[in-house]
């Protein structure tokens, strides 16, 4: 039987990374956004954690943007669904699913991964670090990008044009990937959101209520 408070966390994980892309494609980091990006980054190098929850450090805080962008995306919130964070969540969900698939990329992201948690210990585990952020982007670029439909990110052309924010983007793709595979991993699948949308929906609903 799913679970429904894992499936939801995980989905929040996902919509917090397309919440993001979208603002940072639009606009320049805040400090809440940057807080919330380290919370989201952080959750690559959770590699066995106890619990779903676990990912985000066992607080749902961690996922605040999330919860309220799942809380809209499944028909909680007032006015039109947005399309454009819809589509980035989707997208990374769809490449979670190949990366699942491919034996290759598997390994080879682990062991990306790894090379990174290393190089943090010189940069004071601060994963906003900018060569952090650069190297976090290569692997979503040259690992995840190639395994399926490219997620094309829209925005303002000047501001996407920056190498900085191209690579906070890839970054946090790449985080909304990990939210994906953990999604999976808890019996996540395409279906329970047309079918059990009102599930998720009061769950996200849950969550709020306690933060």
């Amino acid at each position: 039987m799913a679970n429904y408070f894992d499936i939801s966390v995980a989905v929040a994980g996902a919509c917090q990374a397309g919440s993001l892309v979208q603002k940072f494609a639009h606009h320049d980091m805040t400090f809440d956004e940057s807080e919330i990006l380290r919370h989201s980054l952080k959750s690559l190098f959770v590699m066995q954690p106890d619990s779903t929850l676990g990912v985000f450090d066992d607080d749902l805080s961690h996922l605040k943007l999330g919860i309220e962008t799942g809380f809209a995306q499944f028909g909680g919130g007032k006015g039109n669904l947005d399309t454009e964070i819809s589509r980035y969540w989707i997208g990374m969900l769809a490449l979670s699913r190949k990366l699942l698939e491919n034996p290759e990329a598997k390994p080879l992201l682990a062991q990306r991964l790894q090379q990174i948690e290393r190089q943090l210990s010189l940069c004071e585990n601060d994963v906003l670090n900018e060569q952090i952020i650069a190297n976090l982007a290569s692997i979503y670029r040259e690992v995840i990008s190639p395994l399926g439909n490219k997620i094309q990110v829209t925005g303002s052309q000047q501001h996407l044009a920056r190498t900085d924010v191209q690579n906070r983007i890839r970054a946090t793709l790449l985080a909304g990937v990990r939210a994906g595979v953990l999604w999976q991993q808890v019996g996540g699948k395409r279906w329970q959101f047309l079918f059990a949308r009102k599930k998720i929906l009061n769950q996200m609903q849950s969550f709020y209520q306690t933060l």
